[in-house]
């Protein structure tokens, strides 16, 4: 009996990947906006892919949370409303508590300085009415945590997870629900957590941050 290629299987799962990514991007950067149809013959025409890798890109961003899907009904991008926002920004706290523990320990020189200069750029940014662009691209800065955590089942979980709650929180309530006053001192503790190598105290800062309740 001859044997089957699985080279085909391993070409579809490249091209599902790519095409992943280039829906993502075009969702996290506001090519295609909040609520938007997708239509597959649009897609087909954009990305120059057959119907099959579109619809596995499709089904990994729904589970994202990128993308809603409802069978006969509609495909379209995630719309995040008010209702969704604490829910999803104490979510990325209890995950990237943990993250950062973890990571702080484990960063390197140039990490660190690219953290804590992107610590010092948020909160410039929060504190001059920027906190809406400063969350818009809040995934870059979780990705940098991610990447020095030493945990591959935990790197997992936040490459799954992140983009889909951190979308969650484009909506205009945003500075409502999460004021500025009370995570900017916060942001102050966790940048010097992590120059003092102190991964405790980042972790309880990096919990404040995303208005966890206090341990005490």
């Amino acid at each position: 009996m001859p044997v089957p290629s699985t080279q085909p299987a391993a070409e579809r799962k490249l091209l599902r990947d790519t095409v992943q990514d280039k829906i993502r991007d075009a969702i996290m950067d506001g090519t295609l906006e909040p609520g938007e149809r997708l239509n597959d013959d649009d897609l087909i025409a954009w990305l120059g892919v057959s119907r099959t890798p579109i619809r596995e890109a499709l089904a990994e961003l729904a589970r994202a949370g990128l993308i809603e899907m409802a069978p006969n009904r509609y495909t379209r991008v995630a719309a995040p409303t008010k209702d969704e926002l604490l829910d999803a920004y104490r979510t990325l706290g209890v995950i990237y508590g943990g993250v950062v523990r973890l990571a702080v320990p484990n960063l390197t020189e140039p990490q660190r300085k690219k953290i804590v200069k992107m610590l010092d750029d948020a909160h410039s940014r929060i504190g001059s009415d920027g906190q809406a662009d400063v969350f818009r691209n809040g995934a870059d800065l979780y990705s940098l945590w991610a990447d020095a955590c030493g945990n591959p089942s935990l790197v997992h979980l936040c490459r799954s997870t992140t983009d889909g709650l951190a979308f969650k929180l484009r909506v205009p309530e945003l500075a409502e629900v999460v004021p500025p006053e009370a995570i900017l001192p916060e942001i102050e503790k966790l940048k010097a957590a992590v120059l003092a190598k102190d991964p405790i105290a980042a972790e309880l800062a990096m919990e404040a941050i995303h208005l966890l309740p206090s341990r005490a």
